[in-house]
């Protein structure tokens, strides 16, 4: 069989770059970065030649699994579902909707057939316990945009290419290459940014890999970023550099802002910040005098106990400096497809909506159709009406992400019954009584749903399948089509196909009433998630509108396109883009103003004298990265890092076994790695680790299974607002182990 070349967007971070995958005789050859591609231009990191490590990872499931007697053991398709139709519908019908949960993953997030699929399983299953791992990463985020903007996916980004001034914050893009602002290349556009005489600064307890690349680097005490930001902000007032520019009249709530925040002053903040106040006072100077600057904060920002109020008053800052939706600050991607906050009447709208229920036992209020997934094991755990007692779970692995793992463990081995698609059988699928295995990335078309409402440019990008499926290994849309049947009392022998035209057809009355044939006629010859996107193309700020408007997109007109079509910089999009519903930016949502009090008590509390961090590389962004060869092999990274002068006060040498334990009592073990990289007073142990668990399948993993963080974090600390877990500067003591 001779060479062929395929491209490929890589569905492995939030960087999506292009891909050129060669291949020969049915496998992978070479993998290298699509110089063709319009986002990427060529570039390809670690990850993406780890492509053919998972295609070909002999520990990806590729059959069913049942759990027999405590062991999982293959199965046909059709026994599996039998199962699955023999075990949920009872729980359904003796406990009703709420007893079953659904519990979904980040790699759900680049799998368009996940992603579009998963709402319809959800909504079959009418559970108000719907659990993602948003509420671990970014839900502050979510929640402060939307409040701000009227809409959860109106997340500003920079606008890397135009600025001269970046304030970065608790993120690290050059291991990330971004997060919720997608990126590729973080270190040649940032030489680019200094090259023109622009300035980056980041601020961070660990001098990262963007910390190195900076022009200045400043280290912060863990948790306290909003008394940082809130003190910028207060800057900003006291010495009259606010400029609100064009946005004047778009504005809503200054005033109310200026007053809340007024004892937040560079001098009250200084200590609890661990930045002098000269220097706080500078930096908001700075990001006042540039022409074109902008700020941007992370993961780090938003898993701490004011995730919500820091990711705000990141916001905050970009508008009260002129820097919000303009060139070279923080600006919105109009994405092509799927982005809701370019339907409706432009303007204003109903803004969002939240706490519509609460969870059960801790009294979380729902956020984004969600309850904190930290809350998952006590609604196991607890008996009583609503109690759940049924799990699908989705392309996730809580029992290593999330805090608390080992109490979830043991809250999953007392379902009556759960059910996981998933590729791996890893530390939580292994609970699960049928396991379905998902697709390979090789095997499906790709068409990233969400990254393009985050991208710091404008495009439009399709990559074909490179592989064939097996013929009797079913999609993963339609398995979920399948498990959303099994829900509603259909059966598991339901037409897949045409349940998805019914559901389709349904959509289509609502959204184009008389015109829903004739749309449906348009979209005919495709089946699944390529439908669902020609559709999102078509009627999207950048679509053919069905004919029309004849030179706009369609999913034949990207598909044919090389490399993908680039549809430009970013462009202002204020006030088009505001759906609060007064039209205006909200300054300062009563919310968030309620919220500060509470800041303004932790800042008078003393800081603890040990905390510990996570941190996040480039080759293992999430759990089952640690399966594959090219990304596990190196040095070990699972390692604490540790000041010097930290390690000399606990008595710890370099390599040495370090006993971690937090407040709750729980212990892990990892080695230690010296480094003045570390603010002191910190620590460092990254994320995902841990896989030492008995019944996992993760046979390279488990050479060098690592320290698991989140079982030394303690499940009840979460931002009371968003629902998200405390992850980030947690107490902890340091004992040789």
């Amino acid at each position: 069989m001779s060479e062929s070349s395929h491209y490929r967007i890589c569905p492995l971070c939030e960087a999506c770059c292009g891909l050129e995958v060669r291949v020969n005789d049915g496998r992978v050859i070479g993998i290298r970065g699509a110089e063709d591609d319009v986002f990427s231009h060529g570039y390809i990191c670690p990850k993406g030649y780890a492509l053919k490590d998972l295609h070909e990872d002999p520990d990806r499931l590729r059959t069913p699994l049942i759990r027999r007697k405590g062991v999982h053991v293959e199965a046909s398709w059709d026994e599996a579902y039998a199962e699955i139709e023999r075990r949920l519908p009872p729980v359904l019908a003796a406990h009703g909707r709420d007893a079953v949960a659904v519990a979904v993953g980040n790699p759900s997030a680049h799998k368009m057939g996940l992603l579009l699929y998963f709402p319809r399983l959800a909504k079959a299953l009418g559970t108000k316990n719907v659990y993602s791992a948003s509420t671990l990463d970014q839900m502050p985020k979510q929640l402060s945009s939307g409040l701000m903007f009227g809409h959860w996916l109106s997340i500003a980004v920079p606008d890397i290419e135009r600025s001269d001034f970046l304030l970065v914050l608790g993120a690290n893009p050059m291991a990330s290459n971004g997060s919720l602002w997608t990126v590729p290349d973080f270190r040649g556009k940032a030489r680019a940014l200094r090259a023109r005489g622009g300035r980056l600064v980041v601020i961070d307890p660990r001098r990262t890999e963007t910390a190195e690349v900076a022009d200045a680097h400043h280290f912060i005490r863990p948790g306290s970023d909003v008394f940082l930001l809130a003190a910028l902000t207060q800057t900003l007032f006291d010495e009259g550099l606010v400029r609100l520019g064009r946005l004047a009249p778009l504005v809503e709530g200054e005033e109310a802002l200026r007053a809340s925040l007024q004892p937040f002053t560079p001098e009250a903040v200084a200590a609890r910040c661990g930045i002098e106040a000269g220097v706080i006072r500078g930096l908001a100077r700075e990001l006042a005098a540039a022409p074109r600057g902008c700020v941007y904060s992370r993961i780090g920002s938003c898993t701490q106990e004011f995730g919500t109020l820091a990711s705000w008053l990141v916001d905050v800052l970009n508008v009260l400096t002129g820097h919000l939706d303009e060139p070279g600050g923080a600006m919105f991607p109009k994405a092509a497809a799927f982005a809701s906050n370019t339907a409706g009447k432009p303007g204003s709208g109903r803004g969002i909506v939240t706490a519509r229920h609460h969870s059960r036992v801790s009294g979380a209020p729902e956020i984004f159709g969600e309850l904190p997934m930290t809350c998952l094991a006590e609604e196991i755990e607890t008996p009583g009406p609503g109690q759940v007692r049924a799990l699908i779970s989705v392309a996730g692995n809580p029992v290593l992400s999330s805090p608390g793992g080992a109490r979830l463990a043991r809250a999953l081995d007392g379902l009556d019954f759960m059910v996981s698609l998933d590729i791996y059988l890893n530390e939580t699928t292994r609970h699960a009584d049928v396991v379905l295995p998902g697709w390979s990335p090789l095997w499906e078309s790709h068409y990233d749903v969400a990254f393009p409402q985050l991208s710091y440019r404008n495009h439009a990008r399709y990559s074909a399948p490179v592989f064939e499926a097996p013929a009797d290994h079913p999609p993963e849309w339609q398995t979920l089509l399948r498990l959303a049947a099994i829900a509603k009392g259909q059966g598991a022998g339901v037409d897949v196909l045409a349940l998805d035209d019914e559901l389709l057809a349904d959509e289509l009355r609502k959204l184009a009433g008389e015109r829903a044939p004739q749309v449906m006629a348009a979209l005919a010859g495709r089946q699944g998630p390529e439908r669902l996107l020609d559709l999102a193309l078509r009627g999207g700020p950048h679509g053919d509108l069905f004919g029309l408007k004849p030179d706009g997109l369609n999913l034949d007109k990207v598909a044919a396109a090389p490399g993908g079509i680039d549809l430009g910089p970013l462009q202002p999009r204020l006030p088009e883009l505001l759906r609060t519903p007064g039209g205006k930016v909200e300054l300062a949502p009563p919310m968030l103003l309620a919220d500060l009090p509470r800041a303004l008590a932790a800042l008078a509390e003393p800081a603890a004298e040990i905390v510990i961090v996570g941190r996040r590389e480039v080759r293992s962004n999430n759990s089952w990265m640690h399966n594959l060869p090219t990304l596990a092999k190196g040095p070990e990274r699972c390692t604490l890092l540790i000041h010097p002068a930290d390690a000399a006060h606990a008595g710890l040498s370099a390599g040495m076994k370090v006993r971690i334990t937090s407040g709750s009592g729980a212990a892990i073990e990892a080695p230690a790695e010296l480094s003045d990289a570390m603010m002191p007073g910190v620590v460092s142990l990254p994320h995902g680790w841990g896989h030492d668990l008995p019944g996992a399948r993760l046979a390279v993993a488990a050479l060098r299974p690592g320290a698991n963080l989140n079982a030394v974090l303690d499940d009840r600390l979460r931002d009371p607002l968003s629902g998200n877990a405390v992850l980030s500067g947690v107490a902890v003591t340091l004992v040789p182990a």
